[in-house]
C-alpha cells in the first residue's frame, strides 16, 4: 500500500511539474508573438510621429532655403537695407508660424530679426556651418522662450561668396502640443540624449544619463526605471505617473534628417494579461485531465475495459488508415493519368483547332495560290510566243516573274505546312517578327477582301522571344481572325499589329475597329464566344487555347476594349541568342 501510495505521489508531483513547464511555455511563447505584434504596432505608430515631426520641421528648413535668395535679405547683409525692411521678417515670421526669422552676417551679428533678436545667442550656435556655405540645424537651450529648432541656410552674393546666414526658428512646444494626449508616448531626445519634443509633458526635458540602458528622470524628480529583455524586446519598468505605463516595450528609431532620436513606449499590460490568460488556460485544461485521469486510475477494471476497447479502436484505425492509404495511391495513379489525358487531349484540341483555322481561310488561300497559277499560265504563253517571235529578253522577263510567283506560293504552302503540323511542347527560341509575318500571310487574301487597313510596326532585327513557332503562330492567326471577325460590320476596317520590346519583355499588341468586346473578362473562358457556335463560326475555344499557349511558355495574354474597337496585348519572355545557346 506504502508502495502504491509512493508511486501515486510520484506521479501527481511529476504531472504538476509538467503542467508547471508546459504552462511556462505557452506564457512565454504568448509572450513572445504578443510582444512581436505590439512591436510591429509600435514601429508603424513611431514611424508615423516620426514622419509627422519632420515633416513639420522640413517646412521651416524649405522656408529658410528661400527666404536666402530674397533680394531684400542680400540689402540687409550688403548694408543698403531701410529700416521699414524689416517687416519683412515679420511678416513671414507671422504667416509661417516661426519663432524667429534672423539675417545675421559672417561675423555671427545679428542683422535684422523678425522679434528684435530674440533667440539670437542660442542661433549663434547653428550658423557656424551655414556660414562654410552648407545647410545648418540645431536646438536652442530651454529659455523662456521655450525649446527652439533653427534651420540656418547660407546666403550666397553674386560672385558665389557666403555673405552670411538667414536663421529660422521654430518653438518644438508649439509642435508637440497638438499631439498631447494622443498614444502611446512617443518622445525624441537630441544628440545628448534630453528630450525635445514629446506627447506627454513628464518626459520633456528628460535626459538620458551615460552608461543607462535607457531614459531615466532627473535627479529627485521620479524614481529611476528598470530595464530588462525578453528575447531581443527591451522592457521598461516604470514609475512615473498614470499617464504612462508601469511596464512598457521600448522601441528605437534614428532620424538623421533631423539630428533626432524617435521613441516609443508601448503597454505591455494587454499582452501579460492574454499571455496569463493562455497560460491559466492550459494549466486549467490539464490540471481537469489530470484529474480526470487520477479518478480514472481508480477503476482498475474500467481502465482495463477501455484499454482493450482503445486497442481494438487503434487496430481498426490502423486498418482503416491503411485502406485509405491504398485508396489514395490508387486515386494518385487515377489522377496522374487522368493528367496524361488531358495533357493528349489538349495537344489534339490545339491540332483540330489549327485544322479549324485553315478550314476557315481555305478559301482565301485557294484564291492566293489560284491568282499566282494564272499568272504563271500566262507568262509561261506569253513566253513562249516571245521566243517564236525572237525576242528572248521579253521571254526571260516572263520566266523571272513566272519565279517570282513560283517563290510566293512555296511561301505560302510552307507555312500552311508548319501552321498544320503538330508541334511537341517545347521552348526554343523563336523569331516574333517572322511568326507575325507568317500569320498576316495566312490572312492576306481576306485583309484584301475585307478592304482592311493594316498597320504593321515591328523593329527591323530579329526579336527573339521563347515558345514554340507552330503554337505562337496559332496563337496570332486566331487573334487576326477574331479581329476580322469583329470587323466585318464595320464601317472602318483597320487592324494594327505592333512589337516593342523593353525591360519588362516583348509586347505585341493586335488592335481592331471592331465593335469591341462585350465582357472582356471572360473572353479567354472555354466556350465563351459571341459569334453563332457552329462549325462555320466556331466553338468558342480559339483565344482559350491561345491563352493556355501564351501561360505555357510562362507569358502573358491580356483583352481590354479601346475607343473604336478592341486590343488584344500578348507579353513573351524575351530570349537572346547567348540563352537560347
Amino acid at each position: 500500500m506504502r508502495y502504491r501510495f509512493g508511486r501515486r505521489g510520484l506521479s501527481i508531483v511529476g504531472f504538476l511539474i509538467c503542467v508547471a513547464v508546459l504552462s511556462f511555455a505557452v506564457w512565454r511563447y504568448a509572450t513572445h508573438q504578443g510582444l512581436a505584434q505590439l512591436s510591429a504596432r509600435g514601429a508603424a505608430d513611431l514611424a508615423l510621429a516620426s514622419d509627422r515631426l519632420v515633416g513639420q520641421l522640413q517646412r521651416y528648413r524649405d522656408l529658410a532655403v528661400v527666404m536666402a535668395d530674397h533680394p531684400q535679405v542680400l540689402q540687409f547683409l550688403e548694408g543698403a537695407a531701410r529700416p521699414e525692411d524689416k517687416a519683412l521678417l515679420r511678416g513671414v515670421a507671422d504667416r509661417s508660424a516661426a519663432l524667429d526669422v534672423m539675417v545675421i552676417d559672417r561675423m555671427g551679428r545679428v542683422l535684422a530679426a523678425a522679434e528684435d533678436g530674440a533667440g539670437s545667442v542660442n542661433a549663434m550656435r547653428f550658423v557656424r556651418r551655414a556660414l562654410n556655405g552648407a545647410l545648418g540645424r540645431g536646438y536652442g537651450a530651454g529659455t523662456a522662450a521655450g525649446r527652439s529648432y533653427f534651420y540656418a541656410a547660407p546666403v550666397f552674393g553674386a560672385q558665389g561668396r557666403v555673405l552670411g546666414a538667414l536663421v529660422v526658428s521654430t518653438d518644438l512646444s508649439s509642435v508637440d502640443y497638438a499631439w498631447r494626449g494622443d498614444t502611446p508616448p512617443v518622445f525624441f531626445t537630441d544628440a545628448r540624449g534630453q528630450v525635445q519634443v514629446s506627447n506627454r509633458s513628464e518626459l520633456i526635458y528628460w535626459q538620458r544619463p551615460a552608461g543607462a540602458p535607457g531614459l531615466r528622470p532627473r535627479q529627485g524628480e521620479e524614481p529611476a526605471f528598470e530595464a530588462s529583455f525578453i528575447g531581443s524586446h527591451e522592457i521598461w519598468h516604470l514609475g512615473w505617473g498614470p499617464y504612462l505605463p508601469d511596464v512598457a516595450l521600448h522601441l528605437v528609431q534614428d532620424l538623421p534628417v533631423i539630428g533626432m532620436r524617435g521613441e516609443v513606449l508601448m503597454d505591455t499590460s494587454v499582452v501579460q494579461r492574454l499571455a496569463n490568460a493562455q497560460a491559466a488556460a492550459v494549466a486549467a485544461l490539464f490540471l481537469a485531465f489530470g484529474a480526470l485521469l487520477f479518478l480514472a486510475t481508480e477503476r482498475r477494471r474500467t481502465l482495463a475495459r477501455a484499454n482493450a476497447q482503445l486497442e481494438a479502436r487503434v487496430r481498426a484505425r490502423t486498418q482503416a488508415l491503411r485502406d485509405i492509404n491504398n485508396e489514395l495511391r490508387r486515386e494518385a495513379a487515377e489522377r496522374t493519368e487522368a493528367q496524361m489525358a488531358l495533357g493528349r487531349a489538349q495537344d489534339d484540341l490545339v491540332q483540330a483547332s489549327k485544322l479549324s483555322a485553315l478550314g476557315q481561310l481555305s478559301a482565301g488561300i485557294s484564291h492566293e495560290l489560284n491568282q499566282p497559277l494564272m499568272a504563271v499560265q500566262s507568262f509561261a504563253e506569253n513566253g513562249v510566243q516571245f521566243i517564236a517571235r525572237g525576242t528572248p529578253e521579253r521571254a526571260a522577263e516572263n520566266l523571272t516573274r513566272i519565279s517570282e510567283l513560283a517563290n510566293r506560293m512555296g511561301r505560302i504552302i510552307k507555312n500552311l505546312r508548319a501552321f498544320s503540323k503538330q508541334e511537341a511542347v517545347q521552348q526554343v527560341q523563336v523569331d516574333l517578327g517572322a511568326v507575325i509575318a507568317s500569320a498576316l500571310d495566312l490572312t492576306q487574301t481576306r485583309l484584301e477582301e475585307m478592304g482592311v487597313e493594316l498597320v504593321y510596326d515591328a523593329p527591323d532585327a530579329p526579336v527573339w522571344v521563347r515558345g514554340g513557332e507552330v503554337r505562337l503562330a496559332q496563337v496570332f492567326v486566331n487573334l487576326i481572325s477574331n479581329a476580322l471577325d469583329a470587323m466585318i460590320e464595320a464601317e472602318q476596317r483597320k487592324l494594327e499589329v505592333i512589337i516593342r520590346q523593353d525591360q519588362q519583355g516583348v509586347t505585341a499588341t493586335i488592335t481592331d475597329s471592331g465593335h469591341g468586346i462585350a465582357a472582356p473578362e471572360k473572353v479567354f473562358d472555354p466556350f465563351y464566344s459571341t459569334k453563332d457556335v457552329g462549325a462555320a463560326k466556331g466553338m468558342g475555344l480559339g483565344l482559350s487555347i491561345s491563352y493556355a499557349i501564351v501561360q505555357s511558355v510562362d507569358g502573358e495574354i491580356r483583352a481590354h476594349n479601346t475607343d473604336g474597337g478592341a486590343c488584344f496585348t500578348v507579353t513573351l519572355q524575351p530570349m537572346t541568342q547567348e540563352r537560347a545557346a
